[in-house]
């Protein structure tokens, strides 16, 4: 017969493995109101919160956390009557999973999202926001799920499982970042999320493929080639690209390239025995220092084209040496000891203006030097990663301001695109596409495809002048009418909930912010080159702070940014133009053009 002890830990181990059974089961999100939740009633435990319940407490913004996906303080719902439910943070969510669920589109993807609560400081959980995002894009959806203000959880209970509503309508073959927060959401500290990347189907083991749900012909005009390179040897110009799935059963590609005042053709069959993922052709009848606009797709009906720039450089190559006289070697040492001298004369010139220029700006001379041997290839656009693509960004600014002023624009572009993982559009590399579409139709294009759009407010961009040529008079009234198209973008975008991050500002230390037009009074803001890390922030996603720590991308600060070549070439453009702007008189009015949005 068994002691009573031995009986009596049986049973309390039984009970509470049917506990932590129990417990593990799926928390489905229940419909009720905010009130129901402030009240405790039992029957509210776990509720999706509608935009219109939200609406419904004049103390939460208009905008709702449906627009914005802003993280909304827990006082905002359940803090009202008794503040102390939301002094107490609690840590992020653990194992968040993500599910496909059937869509009905066969177009698009369908996911629900699951996940742990973490165990430390779930007595004073109040509840969960999801927020899911498209990487490279800027469309944003939130799901917001509360807890009854009388709950309070016990460290066993971080074992149940918490689910969200269906996010529906994702598009396929994509990538998205889904994010985890628990209420209450603190003030300066970030470990109350989670975030998760994943990608919608074709791209996942054991999942149906894109041709499997939408037909094989319609995958392969959707598909192109997202890696492109382009390296050069002597005259001979080759490009290498990612080949389309085996599936697809792309067999032929087309490449098309413009310059010179000439289009060029060409037609690619890779041989899939030597590679079957990356193919590399020779570009024919191309001449040395042009610059070429090329596009390669897969060669079906209507196929989507990359395009990608090639500037063929001047080389040169060495000549055999052929049996000379005597005196004909003799004349040509001669000749050689005469370019010596000169080249060495040329170079004591070149170093003692460099020198000057180094007591006048304080700039090391030799990194100016490595920036200027460089400076041809600051607008190539080369995609290191070939899984993510790196986020576009369209710079408009005004000429009015002079050269001085532009050539700060072209050194921060070179800057953003070398050195901070950003693929730059601007309108002094793309003369080519310009001279196709137009001034005006390019920029329209550009603003639509870019992930972000950043303007160059200086004192130019709000004054009037008589105009001395057509073209400034062109390119002026493009920087204004962009100025308003942008303006009324953001009012669009503010009116309908979404979000307003990309559209940005910046001055330089030569501006002030009232040279930022009434119409952009929207975006956000920045001084430069000051700002650079919130920039960079900006453009990544990346969070500069951390607990205890803060968050330092290397040569992007204040004070190291001008260490890089291109960052030292910016800074003597700003120092510069500031020179510039200070001998100028200053005027006593500034006349603002108003921008009707």
């Amino acid at each position: 017969m068994w002691p009573p002890t031995l009986i009596l830990d049986l049973l309390l181990l039984v009970s509470w493995s049917c506990f932590a059974c129990c417990e593990q089961w799926s928390y489905r999100p229940q419909n009720c109101t905010l009130e129901c939740i402030r009240q405790g009633d039992p029957r509210c435990e776990y509720c999706r919160i509608s935009a219109d319940d939200v609406q419904i407490f004049p103390s939460i913004p208009s905008s709702s956390p449906f627009g914005s996906c802003v993280p909304w303080p827990c006082h905002s719902f359940l803090g009202q009557e008794t503040p102390e439910v939301c002094q107490h943070y609690v840590h992020a969510p653990r194992n968040i999973q993500i599910e496909f669920k059937a869509s009905e589109e066969p177009t698009y993807e369908a996911i629900t999202v699951s996940w742990n609560p973490s165990q430390y400081g779930i007595e004073f959980l109040r509840g969960f926001q999801v927020t899911l995002q498209a990487l490279g894009g800027s469309q944003i959806s939130c799901q917001l799920f509360l807890l009854g203000t009388n709950l309070s959880l016990a460290p066993a209970h971080a074992q149940r499982v918490y689910r969200s509503d269906p996010f529906t309508h994702l598009s396929l073959d994509s990538e998205y970042a889904v994010t985890v927060m628990a209420l209450p959401v603190p003030e300066r500290w970030d470990q109350f999320y989670q975030r998760k990347k994943f990608f919608t189907r074709s791209k996942l083991k054991n999942k149906p493929s894109c041709p499997e749900k939408n037909g094989l012909e319609e995958c392969k005009k959707d598909w192109y080639p997202r890696y492109v390179e382009v390296h050069q040897e002597n005259l001979d110009v080759y490009v290498t690209f990612n080949l389309a799935p085996e599936s697809f059963e792309v067999r032929q590609y087309f490449s098309s390239c413009f310059g010179g005042g000439k289009r060029n053709n060409t037609s690619v069959k890779p041989d899939f025995i030597l590679n079957k993922t990356h193919h590399t052709y020779q570009l024919q009848n191309i001449q040395a220092g042009t610059n070429y606009s090329c596009e390669i797709s897969a060669d079906v009906v209507d196929a989507v084209r990359k395009t990608f720039v090639v500037v063929v450089k001047h080389t040169f190559e060495e000549r055999p040496t052929s049996n000379l006289p005597e005196g004909s070697s003799l004349m040509v040492l001669l000749c050689v000891g005469i370019l010596l001298a000169a080249t060495a004369l040329l170079t004591f010139i070149v170093v003692y203006k460099k020198r000057l220029k180094k007591e006048m700006t304080k700039l090391k001379p030799e990194i100016i030097e490595q920036y200027c041997d460089k400076n041809l290839d600051e607008g190539h656009c080369v995609l290191l990663d070939r899984t993510i693509r790196p986020p576009r960004l369209l710079i408009c600014y005004s000429s009015y301001d002079g050269p001085a002023h532009v050539r700060v624009v072209l050194q921060l572009a070179a800057f953003l695109q070398k050195h901070m993982g950003t693929q730059v559009h601007l309108d002094l590399w793309e003369a080519l596409s310009i001279m196709e579409e137009g001034n005006m139709g390019w920029h329209c294009r550009r603003l639509t495809e870019c992930d972000f759009v950043l303007v160059i407010c200086s004192q130019g961009l709000l004054q009037k002048q008589n105009k001395q040529s057509e073209d400034e008079e062109l390119m002026e009234n493009t920087a204004l009418v962009m100025v308003s198209m942008i303006g009324e973008e953001m009012c669009r975008a503010k009116a309908m909930g979404r979000d307003l991050c990309k559209y940005m500002v910046a001055t330089f230390e030569y501006s002030q912010e009232s040279d930022i037009p009434t119409a952009l009074g929207l975006a956000s803001r920045y001084t430069l080159t000051k700002d650079l890390p919130l920039l960079f922030s900006h453009l990544h996603g990346v969070a500069l702070q951390k607990p205890g720590v803060y968050l330092q991308v290397e040569n992007i600060s204040e004070s190291g940014y001008c260490k890089l070549p291109a960052g030292a070439a910016l800074q003597l453009a700003i120092q510069q133009a500031t020179a510039q702007f200070s001998e100028e008189p200053n005027e006593e009015e500034r006349v603002g053009i108003p921008i009707i949005s």
